[in-house]
């Protein structure tokens, strides 16, 4: 048993792969110091990696008793005190920064320091065989555990909402923004106050709100269209311009449902503006009005969704952990169409 083991990394979200390394490390070590990347450096590299005493107290809780057996410290560089640790006899890591520990063995040995057992643990796999990481978690693929975000029974079939879920979508999910029905701008130059300068895609659904955006010349990067407010034909789509956006999708989803068409729609945006930052105009067939409880999924963290309340004005909502857990929630008690 070593009496101190070091780890050092990033730590953010703490997810189930992370766990596993600190328990390969404290069956091994008396003690762990965890040498937790400053802020300064996570933020150089993604902004929305949470703070350090964020990312501090969420091993604790994770590690529950286990807690008392890990000190914390700020790691400021590469390496950390790990060359030149003289109380230390064992450093954990994964095969991808093995690599690094024999490096920082190689510069131990040239102070005339001991080499530390390096404690390799694999990764942890998600539900499609790859690894779980803190940037598959940010850019909205998985959550902590590895789970899709999208449950299979949405890709069967067209599945319908029920009554308990409509009660519930009633209330506005995220912050309302209000201003005047017949001046949407009023709302929406307040909105994009707001969402500029964001990490993630300005995801808006709703032929009003699509249409604000582009009159304030700034198209969303993904947009959601079916030609209709409040159910009725509105004249005004006929103005939102295809051309301000690199793609045009057509699909199909019936009021009240949601579709493996729309899914596929939504999901071919997202994919695309990730990997290229393309933009998305999509038209659907049919009613757009519940494809929050899927876009919300499929964004990464960051991401931002609009869509207009009637009579009130504009709300906004952040795509976080909690956005996509509700909305899975809520897509688990959809029912399959007769």
């Amino acid at each position: 048993m070593h009496d101190i083991g070091l780890i050092g990394g990033t730590f953010d979200r703490f997810h189930a792969g992370h766990l596993s390394l600190m328990e390969a490390g404290l069956s091994e070590c008396s003690f762990i110091e965890v040498w937790l990347t400053a802020d300064r450096l996570a933020h150089s590299k993604d902004s929305r990696v949470n703070s350090w005493d964020t990312r501090a107290q969420e091993m604790e809780e994770a590690l529950g008793d286990d807690a008392g057996r890990v000190r914390f410290h700020t790691l400021e560089d590469n390496h950390g005190p790990a060359p030149a640790h003289a109380d230390a006899t064992a450093i954990i890591c994964t095969g991808e920064t093995r690599a690094e520990c024999e490096e920082i063995n190689r510069l131990r040995e040239g102070s005339d320091l001991s080499p530390l057992h390096i404690i390799s643990v694999g990764h942890v796999l998600a539900w499609d065989d790859e690894p779980i990481s803190s940037s598959r978690i940010r850019a909205g693929e998985i959550d902590r555990n590895g789970k899709p975000w999208i449950p299979n029974s949405i890709r069967a079939g067209r599945m319908v909402l029920t009554s308990q879920v409509e009660t519930e979508l009633k209330e506005p999910f995220g912050q309302l923004v209000s201003g005047p029905e017949d001046n949407p701008s009023v709302a929406m130059t307040e909105v994009l106050t707001h969402v500029e300068g964001g990490s993630g895609p300005v995801i808006a659904v709703g032929d009003v709100t699509v249409r604000t955006l582009q009159d304030l010349n700034r198209p969303a990067d993904i947009a959601l269209i079916d030609g209709l407010t409040r159910r009725e034909p509105w004249e005004g789509a006929d103005g939102i311009d295809s051309s301000l956006y690199d793609r045009t999708l057509q699909c199909s989803s019936p009021a009240g449902s949601l579709t493996p068409s729309l899914l596929e729609a939504c999901e071919q945006a997202m994919k695309s503006w990730k990997e290229g930052r393309l933009t998305h105009l999509i038209q659907v067939e049919g009613e757009e009005d519940l494809a929050p409880l899927i876009l919300h999924p499929l964004a990464p963290l960051g991401a931002v969704v609009l869509y207009g309340q009637p009579e009130k004005g504009v709300v906004i909502r952040w795509c976080g952990e909690d956005a996509k857990q509700r909305c899975r929630r809520l897509l688990r008690e959809f029912i399959p169409a007769e």
